[in-house]
């Protein structure tokens, strides 16, 4: 064996962590909205911006394609999958399916060490100040993770490794809105509360209660994100828009009824 060909593994596996690198910095640019949507991605200024290499960057490129956080048009590139208001009740309505049936199996299978798991993933949150709360707060990558890892132990013991990558995929897309929809969760300190709500109900093995909460959860972040959308979609480049309830009516032509009196 060549000297070349003992270094072949090494090789491939150094890109394939420069890939597995900037596709997670990449993927948390995008749904953190580093990328807002519709953004034009340009190889060249990635690998500038993440200091990797073309290969990595398009294998990165690919990737978050496939999870259907950017589209890919020939002759023009990559560009960052627009946000939609019919996008975001289809993520939610599958998400609540999906999380629905993994969160039943996991209550129904979980053993002991299920439940640890849980408990420690909310407690790393909980001592994290989560951002979602504060539209105008630089972005909490600690936090982040650890809400993506509370959530997917809740579903951890569903024994299907499919339908819980699945779960995370819609997590990725629907986090996307959520960070969209920031300004509308100012002030709602209760999210937090309902992570220890719904893990109250998955640890006393509630298995009905667990569900409602959880999709209420999902509920309320397509309830703000539409509101977000609606807001955007009102904002014409003149500037903003008069909100419909407080715009006055025009005044009624009283002329004639003065013509008719002055006779």
């Amino acid at each position: 064996m060549t000297a070349r060909s003992k270094k072949q593994p090494a090789e491939r596996t150094g890109a394939e962590s420069l890939a597995s690198t900037a596709y997670e910095r990449l993927r948390f640019d995008i749904i953190s909205g580093v990328f807002p949507p519709e953004t034009k991605l340009l190889i060249r200024e990635l690998c500038t911006r993440y200091a990797i290499g073309l290969s990595p960057i398009r294998e990165a490129l690919n990737r978050v394609s496939r999870d259907g956080l950017v589209e890919h048009h020939d002759q023009r590139g990559f560009s960052v999958t627009a946000v939609t208001e019919a996008d975001l009740e289809d993520i939610t309505k599958s998400r609540c399916w999906a999380n629905e049936f993994a969160l039943r199996e996991s209550i129904a299978n979980g053993d002991q060490a299920w439940e640890e798991a849980i408990l420690i993933a909310y407690h790393r949150m909980a001592r994290l100040s989560g951002p979602a709360e504060q539209s105008d707060a630089p972005v909490d990558a600690a936090w982040e993770r650890a809400h993506r890892t509370f959530h997917t132990s809740l579903i951890s013991a569903c024994n299907s490794k499919w339908l819980i990558g699945f779960c995370e995929q819609l997590f990725d897309a629907a986090d996307r809105y959520r960070f969209l929809a920031r300004l509308q969760f100012r002030g709602r300190t209760q999210r937090q509360n309902e992570h220890r709500d719904i893990m109250d109900a998955v640890l006393r093995r509630d298995a009905d209660q667990a569900v409602q909460l959880l999709l209420d959860h999902f509920r309320a972040t397509l309830k703000y994100s539409r509101l977000e959308i609606d807001r955007l979609r009102g904002l014409p480049k003149q500037g903003p828009v008069e909100p419909a309830h407080s715009r006055k009516k025009p005044a009624p032509d009283n002329a004639p009824r003065a013509r008719r009196m002055a006779r």
